[in-house]
């Protein structure tokens, strides 16, 4: 009887070690965050006019004049003399820890600082010096996704301290079972926490007086006396009728993640990433919500042009969504925003509207121009599509477009759309991780 179970226990034992070797090896990049602490004390100090160095992790850009500003995420400011858009150069570096977004009026340069708004006089571009700060304004924020915050006091150090993560990326191989139906190849893991992000627009092209001019990710926004920041769920006022001292002023609160800010006459248009906002601003003092265009969680920038918003709805590990689309919006009766029409895009991200030119960033899928002068087809008028660039976001100016991505900030001539010129390319420096 022993002797007949035997090979039976043999086929059973010998289909279990089939079962447990049929497994499958996959690639994961895994962004791991590792925390860190910083005090206030040592970050306000940090904030100084420093020699010009190389772009590494761009941001924002932000143009004012003949000069240039682009964000290095998280580090600073680089200023730019852009007199000849042909030949752009570097000419100093602002270190502002924690800095993600800007604004310009005249001579003072807004920026954030972590917790804290920072001015900062410009006259001497290559010279910047702090002039004022609204201290422990922010009590949190993110880059990239990554969130950080202002810690209380601490009793035993009597320091204050903002928390923030440093972001590596683990490139391991593992071992899966194969019954799960796994695909081969890359995948790309997130073991961090995340939120909402993205950047602004302050204001249409018209706006050329004191005011410089953003992309349309923007945060910061300008608008008679006040200088507008969101963050989450908050409109921030501050007063700059004192241009280098800002006052906060107030805050109005909303139930949406608020990303990005656009001011149209006497309107602000919120992107947030349920839906477009509208206040009316008419007092400047005072917004008041009008409306809410709502849509699917999506990464959500907006630029305006006579009553049409523009709103792209894009997918990606920040944005938590699955719409990838551009909506025309007619914003005539600001009360009732109705669409008009709905189109499929691939990622997209920043836009600019230079009427009838629209520029559409699509990410890592590179630029799309489109001819908007027929609202109900606008994808049967695809001008031309740059496939070979890295597109974040846009600020048309007429004959000019500036445009940054993760590659490089770029300059190019737009005077006929269907065949644009590259005037300059500022690389990123790839060697640095």
């Amino acid at each position: 009887m022993k002797t007949q179970l035997l090979p039976l226990i043999i086929v059973i034992f010998s289909f279990g070690l089939f079962s447990c070797n049929d497994q499958c090896k996959e690639t994961r990049i895994t962004r791991r965050l590792t925390p860190f602490t910083r005090s206030l004390q040592e970050i306000r100090s940090s904030v100084k006019a420093e020699s010009k160095r190389e772009l590494i992790h761009p941001g924002k850009i932000y143009t004012k004049g003949n000069y240039l500003f682009i964000n290095e995420i998280k580090e600073g400011i680089h200023v730019v003399d852009n007199s000849d858009p042909s030949n752009p150069k570097f000419i100093s570096f602002i270190n502002i820890p924690g800095n993600g977004d800007i604004a310009v009026r005249n001579n003072i340069l807004y920026a954030d600082s972590y917790s804290d708004l920072v001015s900062l006089d410009i006259a001497d571009p290559a010279n910047a010096k702090e002039v004022g700060r609204v201290e422990n304004v922010f009590q949190f924020g993110q880059f990239d996704g990554v969130g950080w915050s202002l810690m209380g006091l601490n009793s035993s150090t009597g320091i204050i301290s903002i928390q923030d993560y440093t972001v590596d990326f683990v490139t391991e191989t593992v071992t899966t079972n194969c019954e799960e139906n796994v695909s081969p190849g890359l995948t790309w893991f997130d073991s961090g926490f995340l939120t909402s992000a993205s950047f602004n627009s302050s204001g249409s092209a018209a706006s050329a007086q004191p005011n410089g001019q953003a992309g349309s990710m923007a945060r910061f926004a300008l608008y008679d006396k006040y200088l507008y920041t969101v963050q989450q769920n908050r409109l921030h006022l501050f007063n700059i009728s004192s241009p280098s001292q800002p006052v906060d002023f107030t805050t109005v609160n909303t139930n949406f993640s608020i990303e990005t800010i656009f001011p149209y006459q006497n309107k602000l248009f919120l992107g947030t990433t349920t839906g477009m906002i509208i206040f009316d601003n008419s007092d400047p003092s005072a917004p008041r919500q009008m409306s809410v265009f709502q849509h699917g969680r999506a990464c959500d920038p907006v630029v305006v042009q006579n009553d049409i918003a523009y709103v792209t709805l894009r997918t990606g590990t920040a944005c938590q969504g699955t719409q990838n689309q551009l909506d025309l919006v007619d914003v005539s009766n600001p009360d009732v925003p109705k669409l008009i029409k709905t189109y499929q895009m691939e990622n997209p991200h920043g836009l600019s509207i230079d009427f009838p030119t629209l520029y559409l960033c699509e990410g890592d899928k590179g630029l799309k121009v489109f001819d908007v002068t027929d609202k109900l087809a606008i994808d049967q008028h695809l001008l031309t599509h740059y496939k070979d660039i890295d597109a974040y976001d846009v600020i048309s100016l007429g004959k000019t477009l500036m445009l940054i991505g993760k590659d490089g900030f770029y300059q190019y001539d737009v005077t006929d759309p269907r065949n644009i010129r590259q005037l300059s390319k500022i690389p990123v420096n790839k060697a640095v991780p």
